[in-house]
């Protein structure tokens, strides 16, 4: 039989075959039979060589137009099964309007965010105003005006990062802020006596281990009136402490030196990690190493920071206290948190805790 012949056999044997296919399954097995690399139509099309040259191109176009239309047979084939496919699933299935989605996944704040809102409840409770101010801070409010003078060596303890900024002929150099305190010395500046205030902000110094990074975020509480005094921050501190940490907790307040309060007071917490034992399975606690943690500092303000500001000592006096966000949601109860890092590494399954 001629190649033109087998040709036109083979388009209406495909035809046929396609009409009769019941299932999408059937459709493609009958497309790779006609058209696949080693179909039918490629092996009549090796024919070609067997013919005359002058014969060659008819016959090529009558094979391809062959193929176009039995690739349009299939398509046809395909379109129509696909639908009645989905009209026979569709019947079959019946739709509960009632019952739950799907649930999209959800993500909440982070952990340092959840902390600085219940400091913020905590002391807006006990009448203190939450303010904020720069993380670029100038050299007078971070140390000056807080009575540490240009190349006082308490200076280094700070480990202070310097902006390449020009400098300031009042404020002098441009720095990250190191501490939350520049905030007070802002906010006594104002004048606006009595002053009840907690600042909350990032803050910037050169160290790394398991409880430090180079970003944290800190706190610090400035209360200024007429006849304030030790007492009044025992109390607040103590009540702090009860509301953040829990019953369960010891304090320990240790005489320190700070250069903008006099007199000045480290405030310790027992470990949560440990429970003040200072030993973790037999080991030494990692977080502690001796059952108790350092919250902060805390005072009463030095008479030098309120003459900085523009307050008269003698009529005016107060205390101020501060600490780290992350380090004192290490200590809450029940945390166990042995590496202030895990807070930042985006680890979804430390995050997701919490």
């Amino acid at each position: 039989m001629p190649l033109a012949d087998q040709l036109q056999v083979l388009a209406l044997t495909a035809d046929q075959e396609i009409k009769k296919a019941k299932t999408l399954q059937e459709v493609e097995a009958l497309e790779i039979r006609f058209l696949g690399r080693k179909g039918e139509l490629t092996g009549l099309l090796k024919g070609l060589a067997e013919v005359e040259k002058s014969e060659k191109p008819r016959l090529g176009q009558l094979a391809n137009d062959i193929k176009r239309t039995i690739e349009g047979h299939v398509e046809k084939a395909r379109t129509h099964l696909g639908a009645s496919s989905m009209i026979d699933q569709l019947s079959q299935e019946q739709e509960d309007v009632t019952e739950p989605g799907v649930r999209s996944p959800e993500g909440h704040l982070h952990l340092a965010t959840q902390a600085i809102q219940e400091i913020t409840e905590i002391f807006a409770r006990a009448g203190f105003t939450r303010v904020r101010y720069p993380e670029v801070e100038w050299d007078w409010y971070a140390f000056e005006a807080l009575n540490m003078p240009k190349d006082h060596p308490a200076r280094d303890e700070w480990e202070t990062f310097f902006m390449d900024a020009p400098e300031s002929s009042k404020c002098g150099k441009m720095i990250l802020t190191p501490h939350a305190t520049s905030g007070t010395a802002r906010i006594m500046a104002d004048k606006k006596v009595p002053i009840r205030a907690i600042n909350i902000s990032k803050t910037y110094r050169r160290q790394m281990d398991i409880t430090h990074t180079p970003m944290f975020h800190q706190f610090d509480g400035v209360y200024v009136d007429k006849g304030i005094g030790i007492t009044h921050l025992i109390g607040i501190l103590d009540y702090f402490v009860k509301q953040f940490f829990g019953p369960t907790r010891k304090v320990r307040i240790r005489p320190f030196h700070f250069r903008f309060t006099e007199p000045s007071f480290e405030v310790d917490v027992s470990c949560g990690v440990c429970e003040g034992m200072g030993m973790v399975s037999g080991e030494k606690c990692r977080t502690c190493k001796s059952g108790w943690v350092e919250l902060g500092g805390s005072g009463v303000i030095h008479e030098n920071v309120l003459k900085a500001a523009g307050l008269d000592p003698k009529v005016y006096s107060g205390f101020a206290f501060g600490w780290g966000v992350e380090r004192n949601y290490m200590m809450k109860e029940g945390m166990q948190l042995d590496d202030l890092r895990h807070m930042y590494k985006n680890d979804l399954r430390f995050l997701q805790q919490f």
